[in-house]
């Protein structure tokens, strides 16, 4: 699977990247995450079932989105958010969160905010390629 993120995850992650060296709890959670594209990574295709670790989250509206989980960790529930545009690509991690932190209002909120993230993605991905075809 060729992967792609949208420039907010891009952000969160590099500041997690920073904070992982100094802070324990940021280390683990960045380890899952880095776990969690390497098994996107492996992917052949777009899934077309729930596994253990790879659901289709229900809440999403607009777009079919997928969130990837880990095995059980005390304390600790990151949930990264993928839409696959296509049989071959992955917009990974709309946004990654620590679900343990944020409770019920992760499941509340999850599929109005990766839609969004969709949608500018998208619009993103077109105006880049509006901006090489016209230096072309």
């Amino acid at each position: 699977m060729l992967i792609d993120w949208t420039a907010e995850f891009e952000s969160w992650f590099d500041a997690l990247e920073d904070r992982a060296g100094t802070d324990p709890g940021a280390g683990q959670v960045y380890r899952l995450v880095l776990r969690q594209l390497e098994y996107l990574a492996g992917l052949t295709a777009t899934p077309s079932q729930d596994t253990v670790t790879l659901k289709r989250v229900r809440q999403s509206r607009t777009h079919t989105v997928w969130r990837l989980a880990h095995p059980y960790r005390p304390g600790i529930a990151v949930r990264t958010i993928v839409w696959f545009p296509d049989e071959v690509h992955a917009v990974v991690a709309l946004f990654a969160n620590d679900k343990a932190q944020m409770g019920d209002v992760f499941y509340s909120t999850v599929g109005s905010r990766a839609d969004q993230a969709i949608d500018r993605y998208r619009r993103e991905v077109a105006e880049t390629h509006e901006k090489n075809q016209e230096e072309l």
